[in-house]
């Protein structure tokens, strides 16, 4: 089986797992995440040798560290900042990057969708320039209303974006290869 597809079947599997475990119990499990992210370092290393590693742990910080900077704001949980962390030792860093953008991508249409079924259209859009005139404001903090903590947000499961943002991504690597 060629490199590529073997990791993109790997990323697409936990991403899936995940996407499960988040919209069945509102959360993505460590033991997940965690195993994710040391199969995928091994894997980097067994395709790719001493830089497969290396671009294991790398990609893991991009993607993961980019993710945590959602998660200082509570805008994210941390279960979301680990998966990315995992994903991005799957792909490794040049594919994190790729990975990550699908990842956002299918996140925003998910959340256009999850704020059009809740009638919040309005008021999203209002709490999004909010938010942005908050950070520039006060920068990297929580906002005192608009975050995780506050029991009247809309929650989406992020871990449906991961999945179909694994899927978009995997599917150059099916189709022109």
């Amino acid at each position: 089986m060629d490199r590529i597809i073997a990791i993109s079947v790997v990323a697409v599997i936990v991403a899936i797992s995940a996407a499960v475990t988040d919209v069945r119990e509102r959360r993505i499990p460590n033991k997940l995440t965690y195993n994710a992210a040391i199969l995928g370092v091994l894997l980097q290393a067994i395709l790719f040798g001493w830089k497969g590693l290396l671009s294991g742990a790398l990609g893991g910080v991009i993607f993961g560290g980019v993710f945590l900077l959602f998660f200082i704001v509570h805008a994210m949980g941390a279960g979301d900042v680990k998966l990315a962390m995992a994903l991005g030792c799957v792909v490794g860093a040049s594919a994190s990057v790729k990975l990550m953008f699908a990842t956002t991508v299918a996140g925003g249409i998910l959340a256009v969708i999850y704020m059009v079924r809740a009638k919040r259209v309005a008021k999203t859009l209002r709490n999004t320039l909010d938010i942005l005139a908050f950070h520039a404001r006060l920068g990297l903090q929580s906002h005192p209303t608009v975050n995780l903590d506050n029991p009247d947000a809309v929650r989406m499961p992020y871990g449906l974006a991961f999945a179909a943002g694994a899927f978009l991504w995997s599917i150059p690597v099916f189709w022109w290869r």
